[in-house]
């Protein structure tokens, strides 16, 4: 007998975004993986490693609208993939908010990092403050600029970033209209 094909909806993986907390320092450092941070300018010291956690935990207990970060949870296992979030910041003398992701290996290739990428537009869209969401993936990352494209964000073109400070970098401005907000 033959087995029934298999359907997108049957076998695409969903997700939930999960708020930073306290107890996500250990993904923070398997995410700091050479292979991962490779376009990021290379693996974090656990000073700034340290940091950083505290920054996503903080930005997570802020209620003010001015971002979340987020672990990526695989459904419906239940098991963390990796990390998200969405910030304030400004770019080209608009108020905008910035996301940024990271996979872990075993996850990826698997459209987690787009999925993720689309709920947390969504919950910058809540916040209702800034009108566009935009992510700077370095030109030379097809994956992550695949992943702004799938998910429906729009090229501008290619800029001068610095991330982290100190590590100029060349870059793609990908920008998600988020709809009518506060500062348009």
């Amino acid at each position: 007998m033959n087995e029934p094909e298999k359907t997108a909806a049957t076998t695409a993986p969903s997700v939930r975004l999960e708020a930073w907390s306290e107890e996500d320092a250990g993904l923070l450092r398997a995410l700091n993986a050479p292979e991962l941070m490779g376009h990021l300018g290379g693996p974090e010291t656990e000073e700034q490693l340290d940091r950083r956690h505290r920054r996503y935990v903080d930005l997570s207990a802020d209620t003010s609208g001015k971002g979340r970060m987020y672990r990526v949870v695989l459904l419906p296992e239940g098991l963390v993939a990796g990390s998200i979030g969405f910030w304030a910041t400004t770019w080209n003398g608009e108020p905008v908010y910035e996301t940024g992701w990271a996979v872990l290996p075993g996850f990826q290739g698997r459209g987690v990092a787009t999925l993720a990428t689309r709920a947390v537009a969504e919950q910058a869209r809540a916040a209702g403050i800034h009108r566009h969401l935009h992510a700077f993936p370095s030109v030379e990352n097809a994956a992550s600029n695949a992943v702004c494209r799938k998910a429906g964000f729009d090229l501008l073109g290619e800029q001068d970033f610095e991330y982290p400070p100190g590590n100029p970098m060349r870059c793609n401005d990908w920008r998600l209209d988020l709809g009518a907000t506060g500062d348009r």
